[in-house]
């Protein structure tokens, strides 16, 4: 029997539509998602913590304790990027401890943690407060290709993670790159190694997502990422009933209802038409593109991309671009392209392109990833390359996080003025300047609220 994750609440929406998917949109189907007998509802993390206060004006703390009401019998997934929590920096111990803390006591049931450079010192410290609270901690191998890279080496990660506590183990394919024999290949090495459930994870982005499925649960997986159809495939994840519908009948039979899938299905057309019509998705994102496989280029990077060139007039070097990134990711020595590994060698390659010289310009960030502000990377970097980025600063050979000072009392105390809730405090300390617009708003609409319904405390009772 191989069992399924959803992943409509989170990625799949993050993958095509910018994360803009409301509570609202969940509610009415989210009995019907907790009774059709799924592994876990992936349905927090990643990027959904910082588009609800951003752009839908929503606590993402309120989300998660609506959904963990109206499911009683799933369990509740989320995606937690290692020492960078939902940021996209290092934070200090006590506030890694801390938000897996409170992520689990609002609901939370499986945390997958990753690191954008498979330098697992950056996710031992959450891994560790997962297991403490009585979470189950997903350790991942951020999947990519490159000389550094193998089926030998992926294994032996895979092997830290389950020695370092991990209660499961992920293969997190963020651009689609994993193809189908080389998942059973990779698939079959880890079940020889491991004494824990493997899961897959992968994008529609190449074409190849479903196939590689196939050959990873004939290789043993015991778990596969989905989404429902109506947002899965192209930058996101492989259609749910059709895998369903393959597998059954067979031993790997998922023991779901197709009907049933059918029904959530059909509230969610609705949603992705509503989408379509307002332009929030875009036809590119919903079409295979193979050059993912040549440039590893995930989708929500190569939007970017367009993005920065389309500000810089420089629309037509897209291709120049694309051959630039495997180059300055060479040099970077060989990370995955993921949050924020991705965003930082895309724009590298930008002003690489765009200046007419190669490393011209070098943002902060890029020199970071070098001095090993970051962690450490697969591949050691060329010594004439990191001297010419470096310009004689040394580099970071401790876990990086060694190098920060406790900051949730700061945090605490910079957040008083505007928290409601213990929660608002590890908002603050992620997104601080978003957080405290949001929490304006949130304050203006309480008193509007206020003048209607008698007072504050009437009007406003957390859930």
């Amino acid at each position: 029997m191989v069992k399924i994750t959803e992943t409509i609440l989170r990625d799949a929406h993050q993958s095509l539509a910018a994360t803009r998917m409301t509570t609202d949109d969940m509610i009415p189907v989210l009995g019907l998602l907790d009774k059709a007998g799924y592994n876990a509802l992936e349905c927090w993390g990643g990027a959904t913590f910082d588009s609800t206060i951003r752009f839908l004006n929503e606590d993402p703390w309120d989300r998660l304790r609506k959904i963990r009401k109206a499911c009683h019998n799933s369990k509740l997934q989320m995606l937690l990027r290692g020492q960078n929590l939902l940021g996209y920096k290092h934070y200090a111990d006590d506030v890694v401890d801390y938000f897996v803390q409170k992520s689990i006591a609002n609901g939370i049931d499986i945390i997958r943690i990753f690191d954008a450079l498979n330098d697992f010192r950056n996710i031992e410290r959450a891994m560790k407060a997962t297991v403490r609270e009585g979470g189950h901690a997903q350790g991942c191998i951020a999947y990519t290709t490159s000389p550094f890279h193998s089926i030998e080496q992926f294994a032996k990660d895979a092997k830290r993670l389950e020695d370092m506590g991990a209660n499961s183990v992920c293969i997190k394919d963020m651009a689609g790159l994993l193809l189908p024999y080389q998942a059973y290949e990779l698939v079959k090495a880890l079940k020889e190694t491991l004494k824990i459930p493997v899961e897959l994870h992968t994008h529609y982005t190449s074409g190849v997502g479903s196939m590689t499925y196939i050959k990873a649960i004939e290789a043993g997986c015991d778990i596969v990422d989905t989404a429902l159809s109506p947002l899965a495939m192209g930058t996101s994840q492989p259609p749910t009933e059709p895998l369903v519908a393959t597998l059954a009948g067979t031993e790997y039979d998922t023991g779901m209802d197709l009907d049933q899938l059918t029904e959530i299905s059909a509230h969610f057309s609705g949603v992705r038409e509503r989408w379509i019509a307002s332009g929030l998705i875009s036809p590119k994102m919903l079409g295979v593109d193979v050059n993912a496989l040549k440039y590893q280029v995930p989708g929500g990077m190569l939007s970017n991309l367009v993005s920065q060139l389309k500000q810089a007039g420089k629309e037509d070097q897209l291709l120049d671009v694309l051959q630039e990134v495997p180059r300055v990711r060479e040099d970077f020595g060989y990370p995955p392209l993921v949050t924020p590994s991705s965003q930082i060698v895309g724009t590298q390659a930008v002003m690489n392109v765009v200046t007419g010289e190669r490393y011209k310009m070098v943002p902060k960030e890029s020199k970071d990833v070098v001095m090993g502000k970051y962690g450490k990377t697969p591949a050691p970097m060329d010594p004439e390359f990191v001297k010419k980025i470096l310009k004689g600063d040394e580099q970071v050979t401790c876990r990086p996080a060694d190098l920060l000072e406790p900051e949730l009392d700061k945090i605490r105390a910079e957040a008083a003025e505007w928290v409601e809730q213990e929660e608002d405090v590890l908002t603050y300390g992620m997104f601080p300047q978003v957080a405290e617009k949001y929490f304006r708003w949130r304050r203006a609409q309480r008193h509007h609220v206020d003048e209607s319904a008698g007072s504050v405390e009437e009007a406003y009772q957390p859930v």
